[in-house]
């Protein structure tokens, strides 16, 4: 590794940290608005964060490339490691917590969209606190390294290369140009466009501006947190179904939302496969949970669809939005929750998970090899779209799904040695690491991780970074042969 390549990265690294700075000074409008006493120690946390990213910046301004496409993993790590310590500071020093191992958590939980907190009460957090919480989200969520793409007009290194770090093994099929960058440009012009007409849609059905901005942010990022403590159970009928609909386009691929949009309808016809797919399991999902919750739990049609189709959207999506407290349903419909949030949205997406893209193709390698058994001399290609899946890209789905299942079974273990309890060891890490948030027992439903203790918060700490960063980014750094020549 080259000296010169790593300040290249600390160069990218402080301009991120200027964005997270500007970020935290827009803060200052509703502590100044609700007067709850934080306006300094937000105006002092932000000065501090820009303060550094503008000395890492000039400091390495002349490094400008970076010749070791190992680098691009190394700066994905270092990104989301660095941004999660800064995006603590206004945590602490606006008094929400005192101790850095709940403020990492909280702030990592941000970044990464996993909406899990450490807060009962978040009714009672400051404004400035819960903007800054709910503008983490909307920042982690399009995507540290997808800003990094749109802010920096030349990276002097391989742009697929880091494109596809973020996200090991990312459907680069839903690509709509040949250039990452203008697929970049795009993706973010949609999802800025998502976030302007739920705010407009929200506040159009009579929730106050306030509720409107945080709620957007953080169901368009597949986040799910909220500023009631009640998670939007409060909220009208209406307005539950308008965030069930923002939750379910953050899973959509953002290309194909782009293609549709744009009126390229020709284009999506040769995607069909995983939007079908994902609506499909979208559609049982509610359907299975609808018709449980109204026989088995004597609730209402009209309150068991609703609850069904905000709960089956959000788990499918890894939201982590609630409006009623799972922990009460009954248990195959905690664990039903639990599987969806294992399957996740489409590639190219807010959502964590696995994405169904790649439950698809599991799933039809799996027929495939079958066949083969039942039919030893019948061709029976994996297709997609169509189209066949080399075997190099079913071999990249099944490395992933083994180091997604294994992570599952070793953070379970993990956290049991922690001293939690077992079932509640596994939803806190499914929880965690497909950023879905909510687990089972305590930190399910209404519920957050507060009783954790701290090797548990840190161990569900690494457990979000590698359940955004997909697992294969962040370990591939710690394996000696990667870092020879």
């Amino acid at each position: 590794m080259r000296t010169d390549d790593f300040k290249a990265v600390l160069r990218f690294i402080g301009l991120m940290l200027m964005a997270e700075g500007g970020l935290m000074a827009l803060c200052l409008i509703p502590a100044i608005h609700f007067a709850d006493g934080t306006a300094r120690a937000v105006a002092t946390s932000s000065a501090f964060t820009l303060a550094v990213g503008a000395l890492m910046w000039v400091s390495f301004n002349r490094y400008r490339h970076i010749d070791d496409r190992r680098m691009s993993y190394l700066l994905v790590t270092l990104l989301w490691l660095v941004l999660t310590l800064f995006g603590a500071l206004p945590l602490m020093a606006t008094g929400a917590t005192a101790r850095i191992t709940l403020a990492f958590f909280e702030s990592m939980s941000g970044l990464t969209t996993t909406g899990a907190t450490i807060f009962s009460d978040v009714a009672t957090l400051p404004a400035s606190v819960l903007l800054w919480r709910s503008m983490l989200q909307w920042f982690g969520g399009f995507g540290i390294v997808l800003l990094v793409l749109a802010l920096t007009p030349r990276l002097g290194i391989n742009r697929y290369a880091l494109y596809t770090a973020e996200a090991s093994g990312a459907d680069n099929t839903g690509k709509t140009a040949v250039k990452t960058s203008v697929t970049v440009r795009r993706t973010l012009a949609i999802y800025l466009a998502l976030t302007a007409f739920f705010i407009v849609a929200l506040r159009a059905s009579g929730m106050h501006i306030w509720d409107a901005v945080c709620l957007t942010f953080t169901n368009i990022s597949s986040g799910g947190f909220s500023v009631a403590s009640d998670g939007i159970a409060s909220y009208t009928y209406l307005q539950q179904y308008i965030l069930a609909t923002a939750m379910l386009l953050s899973g959509v691929n953002f290309t194909l939302l782009y293609l549709f949009l744009t009126f390229r309808w020709r284009k999506i016809g040769h995607k069909l496969d995983q939007v079908t797919f994902y609506l499909l399991i979208c559609i049982l999902a509610i359907l299975v949970t609808a018709a449980t919750l109204h026989f088995e739990s004597d609730m209402s049609v009209n309150d068991s669809l609703r609850l069904a189709t905000v709960q089956g959207i959000s788990s499918l999506t890894t939201t982590g939005t609630v409006a009623a407290d799972t922990t009460l349903w009954p248990i195959p419909l905690t664990f039903l929750l639990l599987i969806l949030s294992l399957c996740g949205g489409m590639a190219g997406s807010t959502s964590g998970g696995l994405k169904v893209m790649r439950i698809l193709i599991l799933l039809r390698n799996a027929r495939s090899i079958y066949l083969g058994r039942t039919h030893p001399r019948a061709i029976n290609p994996v297709r997609l779209n169509g189209r066949p899946v080399s075997s190099h890209i079913r071999a990249n789905v099944m490395v992933i799904f083994l180091v997604f299942v294994l992570t599952l079974m070793v953070g379970t273990m993990l956290l049991m040695l922690c001293g939690i309890d077992a079932i509640e060891a596994i939803g806190a890490t499914v929880g965690c690491l497909t950023g879905y948030g909510p687990g089972l027992g305590p930190s399910g439903g209404f519920g957050s991780y507060a009783a954790f203790t701290p090797a548990a918060l840190w161990l569900c700490t690494a457990l979000m970074l590698l359940g955004r960063l997909e697992c294969m980014t962040v370990l591939v750094l710690f394996l000696p042969r990667f870092w020879r020549r």
